[in-house]
């Protein structure tokens, strides 16, 4: 879910890669099979059942409501039907789940704050989140719609990407020119509370749930930082996530990637005819790739633009799932293969972010500056279900071409360089006291 939204792909890293449909329409099937199976024991007083097509098993939880919202409005499953599903899940008893919902159903004394639509996806959502992965995670409807708008580049809410290190929810960036940043929210910040309330056993889309909001109401963050803890109030706005920003100084093209979104190879391939034009004419040196406070998005978009770099061939990184290992290797001619490269990282730099540079950096073909990265090393597959809902699931993790798995570590540049921390007054710095920056630039015109 993306800004105020969960990091979740290797590109959250949130789409299943598009030149895997069989391995994408096998984990479909595992998964959502799985959901429906649930379904059936979640949907208290289930009606009308219809058989789900696509699946084998015809008796253990393949018949489901289609319309969702009427799911409780019919009758519960048959003793037949209960008995049938505990015959084939031999390890579950599914009489307990209906006695506890009958229990709470029938005997919780503030009725007017039982709500069957909440009850049935809260049960879906711990049914998820009982794999205990931040990354892996149910999504009500709205909730996906948010996290599709959020890749697409624009949403409502405070413009910050958070994700989890060592269970707690941290921000991996706040976005360029966002309240958040405005406010004074740094990378590394970690969000203890959200309006009095704490974060702490809470999920990550739970609390990017309660972060995220209206255009023009508050939301209050406490946040610890270098052990300080600290209270910062931020108005939400509508939210654009530029993709790529391209600007020409001292003779080289800064090129700011700002997430690998949905928008963002169309944009690639308008900017890279004039950076090959502007090379072979010697009006720039080279290309600073800047994929700082970058939080990730989709994987085929990272090696898409990453491909342009390296010889034919060439492994871009390796993914390896419960049953497969794929290799993503550069599959058409580079067109930036002989312009010189450096990129720029810091610890906002996450997923497909750290791909590119790992990548990069491990075929010698980039220099890495500024400061270790994020560390996030998983492949997330996205699924939706046919009310609107959907499911993020961890299906892979993925390692470099050199084989290291960064995952918790994160990458470390070839010339670490740190920043002067910006005030709340201003959203970036300048490109004269941008440290990083500036070695990049001495690196590729000295």
């Amino acid at each position: 879910m993306p800004l105020e939204t969960p990091s979740y792909s290797t590109a959250e890293d949130s789409k299943p890669p598009t030149n895997l449909p069989k391995r994408q329409a096998f984990l479909s099937y595992v998964v959502y099979g799985a959901l429906c199976a649930f379904l059936l024991i979640a949907g208290y007083r289930l009606g009308e059942y219809q058989a789900l097509r696509g699946l084998q098993d015809q008796n253990i939880g393949t018949i489901i409501q289609n319309n969702i919202e009427n799911v409780f409005k019919g009758t519960k499953p048959s003793t037949a039907q209960i008995e049938t599903l505990n015959g084939n899940n031999r390890d579950v008893d599914f009489k307990i789940f209906w006695e506890a919902w009958e229990i709470f159903e029938k005997r919780f004394v503030d009725r007017a704050r039982l709500d069957t639509n909440k009850m049935f996806y809260s049960a879906v959502k711990g049914l998820i989140e009982s794999a205990e992965d931040p990354y892996t995670f149910f999504l009500t409807p709205t909730e996906n719609r948010q996290s599709k708008d959020s890749l697409g580049g624009k949403f409502e809410g405070i413009g910050a990407q958070l994700g989890t290190k060592d269970g707690r929810i941290v921000v991996i960036a706040p976005i360029k020119n966002s309240p958040a940043i405005r406010a004074g929210i740094r990378a590394g910040d970690i969000i203890t509370a959200v309006d009095g309330v704490e974060t702490e056993g809470k999920s990550l889309v739970e609390v990017v749930s309660k972060i995220r909001g209206t255009s023009g109401t508050n939301v209050t963050l406490t946040i610890e930082r270098n052990t300080k803890e600290l209270d910062i109030t931020i108005k939400r706005a509508e939210i654009t996530v530029e993709s790529i920003e391209n600007e020409y100084t001292k003779g080289i093209a800064h090129v700011k990637l700002g997430q690998f979104g949905t928008r963002v190879k169309e944009e690639w391939d308008a900017l890279v005819p004039e950076w090959q034009r502007k090379y072979e004419r010697g009006e720039i040196q080279g290309l600073v790739i800047d994929v700082r406070n970058n939080p990730g998005g989709l994987l085929d978009a990272c090696v898409y633009m990453t491909g342009d770099f390296l010889a034919r061939g060439k492994l871009i990184v390796k993914q390896v799932g419960i049953e497969d290992t794929i290799e993503y290797t550069v599959t058409r001619s580079p067109r930036l293969e002989k312009i010189p490269v450096v990129m720029l990282i810091d610890k906002g730099s996450a997923s497909a972010s750290e791909i590119m540079a790992g990548a990069l950096r491990d075929h010698k073909r980039a220099q890495l500056v500024g400061e270790k990265s994020f560390g996030k090393g998983s492949v997330q597959g996205t699924f939706d279900l046919s009310d609107g809902s959907g499911m993020h699931v961890t299906v892979a993790k993925w390692l470099l071409p050199n084989g290291e798995w960064i995952n918790g570590t994160g990458i470390e540049p070839d010339i670490t360089v740190e920043n002067p921390e910006i005030d709340s007054e201003n959203t970036v710095l300048a490109d004269e006291t941008d440290l990083q920056l500036q070695k990049a630039i001495e690196l590729l015109t000295k």
